[in-house]
């Protein structure tokens, strides 16, 4: 395993991201498993930062689109223009040809560059005029999110919601961290001392060694009654699709990877379903009304179904 070159990534990360271990671990994890994680926040608690930061350790090409009302699809998938040299069409790529995309502000456009960029992100791939491209490998979207009640704001609707494998919130930096940060500021850009821990062709590497850590049956049937028990709970309109059941077992694959593991246990999968789980459920009338939280009813979830007291480890 490799394990070693994911601690090199997170320590070069952290040189600029400071107090936020879990959520960089998070978003690596992202990127591990293949997946997009939608950061949920409100403005100027370093959410762009956090994308500009792994660009740079994992040596990633990155590219940024700010969403605003008259964002276009076109803006994102690319569009076909005449070439007279060629005396036929070319295809000028969208801002999506990139390995890591900071979407911006996702909810400040409009549903249909939304869809544009969620299709985009569950085919891996975008069709103009006919013609499908692939996107380049890897590929991972950081989506960024303003609270829902900000003026000029259009929520993602939760089929939508269901494409990000994570979802975050970075919150503010504790006291000690804010200093430290207003420190750093003052003595330069510590965004020039991060160094590429690794190439685009290791990242691959890391990615084809997380999809191949081990996964016991008895995980699987835990993770699938998890699921059952959200979609039989009294306080959920909507439970856990598929989907979602396949999603956090990438994610707990990732999560294992990275504690230096190649098996899977319980505690990974119960660690995530906030982050994987919580934004793909849908509350019924009654659990709004009592103002219960998805993170709440996961909680109540997990405790009323037994783990597995044993796993079988690869040998």
């Amino acid at each position: 395993m490799m394990y070693e070159k994911t601690q090199v990534i997170l320590s070069e990360v952290k040189k600029v991201i400071l107090g936020k271990d879990a959520v960089a671990e998070q978003v690596l994890l992202a990127i591990l498993a293949q997946g997009h994680v939608l950061l949920e926040d409100v403005p100027g608690v370093g959410k762009t930062t956090l994308a500009n930061a792994f660009g740079k350790a994992l040596g990633l090409e990155t590219k940024r689109i700010q969403f605003t009302s008259d964002t276009l699809p076109s803006d994102i998938v690319g569009f076909s223009v005449y070439d007279r040299a060629g005396a036929g069409l070319r295809y000028q790529p969208g801002a999506i040809m990139t390995n890591l995309l900071l979407a911006d502000e996702i909810n400040r456009t409009s549903a249909k560059t939304q869809s544009a960029l969620l299709e985009a992100m569950e085919e891996g791939s975008v069709t103009v005029d006919g013609v499908t491209r692939a996107l380049p490998q890897p590929f991972t979207v950081l989506a960024t999110q303003n609270p829902l009640g900000s003026a000029g704001t259009q929520p993602l609707p939760n089929s939508q919601l269901d494409r990000f494998l994570l979802r975050l919130s970075m919150g503010y930096p504790d006291e000690e961290s804010q200093v430290e940060i207003l420190r750093d500021r003052h003595q330069g850009n510590p965004m020039e001392a991060i160094k590429p821990a690794v190439d685009r062709q290791t990242l691959l590497n890391l990615i084809q060694q997380v999809q191949a850590v081990h996964v016991a049956d008895s995980v699987y049937h835990y993770i699938a009654q998890l699921a059952q028990a959200t979609r039989s709970h009294p306080m959920v309109q909507l439970g856990i699709s598929p989907r979602g059941a396949l999603a956090i077992c990438r994610a707990a694959k990732a999560k294992a990877y990275l504690q230096g593991r190649d098996f899977v246990i319980p505690t990974d999968v119960i660690a995530l379903c906030p982050s994987v789980w919580g934004h793909r459920l849908v509350l019924g009338s009654k659990a709004r009304l009592r103002e219960f939280t998805p993170e709440a009813i996961l909680e109540e979830v997990a405790a009323g179904v037994p783990s597995p007291e044993r796993v079988a480890f690869r040998p």
